[in-house]
């Protein structure tokens, strides 16, 4: 028996890997309907259907929409077929915004005559070995948190910079959208008369990392927007929250160049020993949506077992 009824819906944005798949795991095995909305290509729902068959295994209601979640036509496709799949009482507990579709582009050309990966050609040089054996130890460092992998790698972009149209996509894509799904949800009459909104955020937010200014400015504009909808939307009954998972190995984050280094210095600083995992984010998210949660509104909750202090 779950926390919660199956007249309780979750709309997960995102949902078919990392911290959106794991929440709808959690909320679906805790008894809540899952309405999970993701944009996958077909090679790729062989593993995809398994996750969410796993999720109807609970035998509550499901309902997944390949479609694109940031246009208005794939909004209206998936409210059309959450609102098909609802009974006469069922309304949304939680949104969960958990899109991660960004550019991930230098804002300027590196200085300098040498290029990122020269000091890794000169070290293989230097041993006697090729550049693949090279870059296949440093990974297996990283994988064990080695701190020599933070002195030998390097960051590898391509040619490209970042520009006003992938700013503004980034920022659409992984900020202001939550507004959107908001208001049309809310505008649809979808919502609890007790909901709660929920976006995820990363240490990006207060720390410049090349190539991540982009989804930085994202994060900035998800974080205001999130403040927005729980003053203005505090008195229709909804709760809006932000949280901030320590770095953690999802298929966003291995997209980010130096990834494999992010990992390895945030598992050498956290207090616990380990890095965040989508299970520690799914049941944060488990528990803002419980009844005593009520009063949590307008927060920014970091989900790292202390990797932000230490």
């Amino acid at each position: 028996m779950g926390r919660f009824s199956d007249q309780q819906w979750a709309v997960v944005l995102g949902g078919s890997s990392g911290f959106g798949l794991a929440t709808a795991q959690k909320l679906g095995a805790e008894g809540m309907s899952v309405c999970v909305v993701h944009r996958d290509r077909r090679g790729a729902m062989d593993r995809i259907t398994r996750e969410f068959d796993g999720i109807r295994a609970h035998g509550h209601p499901f309902v997944s929409v390949n479609t694109d979640a940031l246009t208005p036509e794939g909004m209206t496709t998936a409210i059309d077929a959450l609102t098909a799949a609802m009974q006469p009482a069922g309304r949304v507990r939680v949104l969960l915004h958990s899109i991660a579709y960004g550019n991930l582009k230098p804002v300027v050309a590196a200085a300098g005559p040498s290029s990122p990966g020269q000091p890794l050609d000169s070290l293989a040089g230097a041993l006697g070995v090729t550049r693949a054996q090279v870059d296949r130890a440093v990974q297996d460092l990283a994988d064990r948190g080695e701190p020599i992998f933070e002195v030998l790698r390097s960051v590898e972009y391509g040619e490209a910079l970042l520009d006003e149209e992938d700013m503004a996509r980034t920022i659409h894509s992984m900020g202001t959208s939550l507004l959107t799904w908001v208001q049309r949800l809310h505008g649809a009459g979808l919502f609890a008369a007790s909901a709660r909104v929920i976006g995820l955020t990363s240490e990006g937010n207060e720390v410049a990392w090349r190539g991540y200014a982009a989804v930085a400015a994202a994060k900035a504009a998800l974080e205001s927007v999130s403040r927005a909808i729980a003053v203005e939307f505090g008195a229709h009954g909804i709760r809006s929250n932000i949280l901030q998972p320590g770095v953690t190995d999802t298929p966003a984050l291995r997209i980010i160049p130096g990834s494999a280094r992010m990992k390895a210095g945030a598992l050498l600083r956290n207090p616990l020993g380990r890095l965040t995992t989508p299970g520690d984010v799914a049941n944060a998210v488990f528990l803002l949506c419980q009844d005593e949660a009520d009063w949590i509104n307008g927060a920014l909750i970091r989900v790292d077992g202390g990797e932000h202090v230490a």
